[in-house]
């Protein structure tokens, strides 16, 4: 298959604090080792919109990374893929080796920390652009689409593998019940996973449209966890134990302390959304010590999980489809980060369709 490639392409280059421009840049050029993707959608992710509005990272940078697309160019030395391939990206890939990955702590390896998907300047996932570069200690991480399924669920196997990654964390019974705070897409995506593993779940949200999502998404009961007795009905809900597991899908300190309140003793918190270094936030010790309630934290993806994760979402036993409610091209992706940004009850995943 001959595919005609042009000198440049189109992308939303990251040029500082809040500042997104749509600029012409080269298409990447790649090693014999290496894959050239056109994109045809990028989720747009929180972790990416915190980056954008808090000036984290130095620019010039190209966001993006829940990417899927078509392979148009294959460096000489690549085996087992095809001009035209459909294909899902990851773009952090372990070496499974070093001291972190035999403890699989596989977000700690130096090679995972390494962007290995670019579209220029510094490797930064570049799924809002029209062309991406995989880089050959990612081509591990890619993933081929079947013919059944669609780009929409390609581009979900990243966050869909970063989710069962933290709920593996949790080392949970079946029947066992499970608080999921925030109702968002991730909280969603925690809600259906949970269930499949044949956990009970209770959604809470501050907004009363995310609460009945959360009920039409796996949830058997949602909760205002600003009401009073909210934590009185959790206890008589599992007949005074409290829940045995908390999942904190919102980089909230309220909800930390919420989520110590209602798990019982010897249960477990995972924070899953507070990425932002330098902000420190007031625990009661004891009830970690004293009460043996854990505190863990999950980050990113686990590498080992992806073909259960692929069997997952293309079976559509996980049907990510219904959560897609907005897509934008790739001219408005200021728009659609926005969007993301603004956490709108009638939002939830957001993609950017370059094409």
């Amino acid at each position: 298959m001959c595919v005609t490639i042009p000198e440049t392409m189109n992308a939303m280059v990251y040029r500082g604090v809040n500042d997104l421009r749509l600029e012409e840049v080269p298409v990447p050029r790649i090693s014999p080792s290496e894959l050239l993707v056109r994109v045809a959608l990028c989720g747009v992710c929180p972790t990416d919109i915190k980056k954008i509005q808090h000036g984290t990272i130095a620019p010039p940078r190209i966001f993006g990374h829940e990417t899927s697309g078509t392979i148009v160019r294959i460096g000489a030395k690549v085996r087992g893929f095809a001009v035209g391939d459909r294909v899902a990206l990851h773009h952090h890939v372990p070496c499974l080796d070093c001291h972190f990955c035999r403890h699989r702590a596989f977000a700690q390896c130096s090679t995972y920390r390494r962007t290995g998907v670019t579209a220029g300047f510094e490797p930064a996932g570049g799924g809002f652009s029209e062309y991406v570069r995989v880089l050959s200690f990612c081509l591990p991480g890619v993933v081929k689409i079947p013919p059944r399924n669609s780009f929409v669920e390609g581009a979900w196997l990243e966050p869909v593998n970063t989710v069962l990654k933290g709920i593996r964390q949790l080392k949970l019974l079946v029947g066992d019940t499970v608080l999921v705070i925030g109702q968002g897409p991730i909280g969603l995506l925690f809600n259906r996973l949970l269930n499949h593993a044949g956990m009970r779940v209770v959604g809470s949200d501050l907004l009363p449209a995310r609460r009945e999502l959360g009920l039409r998404f796996g949830a058997t009961k949602t909760v205002d966890a600003t009401g009073p007795s909210w934590v009185d009905d959790l206890r008589r809900l599992t007949r005074g134990r409290g829940v045995d597991a908390v999942v904190i899908t919102v980089p909230s300190d309220g909800a930390v302390t919420q989520g110590q309140q209602a798990v019982r003793g010897g249960g477990s918190v995972l924070l899953f959304a507070h990425t932002q270094f330098g902000h420190e936030s007031r625990l009661d010790l004891a009830r970690v010590c004293v009460e043996e309630k854990a505190l863990l934290g999950s980050y990113s993806s686990d590498f080992t999980l992806q073909r259960e994760v692929a069997r997952l979402v293309f079976s559509r036993q996980l049907d990510v489809r219904p959560l897609v409610t907005h897509t934008f091209p790739l001219e408005s992706a200021p728009e659609a980060i926005a969007l993301v940004a603004r956490a709108e009850p009638n939002a939830l995943k957001v993609m950017v369709e370059p094409g």
